[in-house]
């Protein structure tokens, strides 16, 4: 009885693994380029997002959307 590793290695499907795996890996670094590459303004900018007031978010916080007029 053969195993599952035989048949895909005798039937040449081998290559595709290699293929996802290498796709994989070059999106994994592309990734990793672009984020330690990023400058560390817009770092410091995203760190700081959710501790800035925000006049829109405040406001409406107090009203409610679906709220009928009687």
């Amino acid at each position: 009885m053969k195993s599952i590793a035989d048949v895909v290695s005798a039937s040449g499907l081998h290559i595709y693994a290699e293929i996802a795996l290498l796709i994989f890996f070059l999106a994994f670094l592309a990734i990793v380029i672009r984020v330690l590459g990023s400058r560390r303004r817009s770092w410091d900018h995203a760190a700081h997002l959710p501790l800035e007031d925000d006049a829109t978010s405040s406001t409406a916080s107090h009203t409610r959307p679906n709220a009928r007029e009687e």
